[in-house]
């Protein structure tokens, strides 16, 4: 990647498949940053970059942090090797340089896009006698070095789109492959790093398609095997526009910030696409790499609804509350999360005890997208006690001292065995040993009493998750209040 910015969702896609790639056939996953363009290098987006990575569970094997046998893996401190590949290619007269001024090429660009003409490099230098290279050499007039782009390229197989080929030497002007200031561009950069990074595959965005003729050429003039290419088809918005970075909607920090897993993106982006067995919801990193097959990608765009994500979430923070191991990360998540939203209304600290919390994570288990979704006001009752009175319950039935008693023996009866299917029935039980309040009265005061709110969880599921003795505590505050 580029470090011009954070990663968003389509450098995740990218990655993703690299990393599934690798792992599916043993490999070494490589994470190199490209920084050639030192003007656009925003500071600390390599760092992010890997740290998002590292997030998402996809660690590179050899990168900057990490280090590895073939560094290093940032482009700006390799600049002697691309220096020698550029001196190389001058040498066997497959490169020339070029002092054609800036202004100069601006003109060509105003001219050919007045004549609604693609711009491109007339290749003027290329013509230019040792002699008359020397002579502006001597002058000490700036240049850069460019590629001699031949006709007649030969067709390659792409991992995903098959044969292909693109007449480069027809369309374009010959390529800069070395800039005045001694950095490379990403085309001759990526071919001599492939090289010497003993690449074997590569699976790149379908956008450099067109552009791997021209460094199959760059391959063939040093004399170097390539590597074997794979484009993938384009990550859209489901209604097939481009995935909009402008609101930093598509960015890896901004989804780590809202509380969603990483799985559930990578889930998500690959099962917009294509390249596995089956479609299915919930899959995870080792059941995407055991179906991963590299010919089943399609050419087709992957089109990525968003709107998903919170479901795709729900089913990967359930598969997390039910394993032990993870739950208990949640559970000290859950409890940093209480005390930021609520630490200002007093909390009782029991409602911060660990076997409360991960009471109410299994109880709440298959109902929430996200766990924040926990510390929502519908759960506020989960942390605070509510401040209820007892005319506000007498609003909704008369019959309130009646319906705590038999609430508050209910209570002492089950307290050892609450479940929410039992509490159910013994509710409508109940219900009927009042004189005249309706069902539906009795559940709006025990709601009110328990939460102090009209809205969230069945009046069983809050009686289950507070358990007896709170339930009991609250009932005699809102009664005697």
């Amino acid at each position: 990647p580029t470090v011009t910015g954070f990663l968003h969702l389509g450098g995740l896609r990218t990655a993703l498949y690299n990393y599934i790639f690798a792992k599916k056939h043993q490999g070494t996953f490589i994470l190199r940053v490209e920084d050639t363009d030192q003007n656009r290098v925003v500071p600390g987006a390599a760092e992010g970059i890997e740290d998002m990575l590292d997030w998402a569970g996809i660690p590179p094997d050899e990168s900057p942090r990490r280090g590895g046998p073939a560094g290093p893996y940032v482009q700006s401190l390799r600049l002697e090797l691309y220096g020698q590949a550029s001196a190389a290619l001058l040498a066997t007269g497959a490169a020339y340089r070029c002092f054609c001024s800036p202004q100069r090429l601006q003109l060509l660009r105003r001219d050919a896009l007045r004549s609604q003409q693609t711009p491109r490099y007339d290749n003027r230098c290329r013509h230019l006698t040792a002699t008359e290279v020397a002579q502006k050499l001597s002058q000490g007039l700036d240049c850069v070095i460019r590629f001699r782009l031949e006709k007649g390229v030969e067709p390659f197989q792409d991992l995903v789109y098959g044969w292909n080929k693109h007449e480069v030497a027809e369309v374009e002007g010959d390529p800069v492959i070395l800039k005045g200031d001694g950095f490379p561009t990403y085309h001759l950069a990526n071919v001599v790093d492939d090289h010497y990074m003993g690449i074997t595959h590569v699976l790149r965005g379908t956008e450099w398609l067109t552009s791997t003729s021209k460094h199959l050429l760059l391959y063939k003039a040093f004399g170097w095997e390539p590597p074997q290419f794979g484009h993938l088809p384009l990550l859209l918005n489901k209604d097939g526009g481009k995935l909009s970075k402008r609101q930093g909607d598509i960015f890896l920090e901004r989804f780590a910030r809202d509380g969603f897993l990483p799985e559930a993106l990578l889930d998500i982006v690959t099962n917009c696409g294509s390249g596995f067995t089956e479609k299915q919801m919930g899959r995870t990193l080792e059941e995407l790499i055991s179906q991963f097959e590299v010919d089943r990608i399609t050419t087709h765009s992957a089109l990525l609804d968003l709107e998903a994500l919170p479901e795709f979430n729900r089913i990967h923070l359930t598969r997390h509350i039910e394993n032990q191991g993870l739950r208990q990360k949640l559970v000290r998540e859950l409890q940093g999360l209480v005390e930021l939203v609520y630490g200002d209304q007093q909390v009782d600290p029991d409602v911060l005890e660990k076997e409360y919390v991960e009471r109410v994570l299994l109880l709440r288990k298959g109902h929430i997208s996200l766990l924040k979704n926990l510390v929502s006001s519908d759960y506020s009752y989960l942390w605070v006690r509510p401040s209820v009175s007892r005319q506000q319950l007498q609003t909704i039935s008369a019959e309130v001292d009646e319906i705590g008693k038999l609430v508050l023996g209910l209570m002492t009866r089950q307290a050892a065995a609450l479940t929410v299917e039992e509490l159910n029935k013994d509710l409508r039980s109940l219900q009927k040993q009042t004189r005249e309040t309706k069902y539906s009265s009795m559940m709006q005061l025990l709601r009110l009493a328990l939460s102090g709110r009209q809205h969230g969880p069945s009046v069983a599921e809050m009686m289950v998750t507070l358990g007896a003795e709170e339930v009991c505590g609250r009932m005699h505050r809102a009664l005697s209040s």
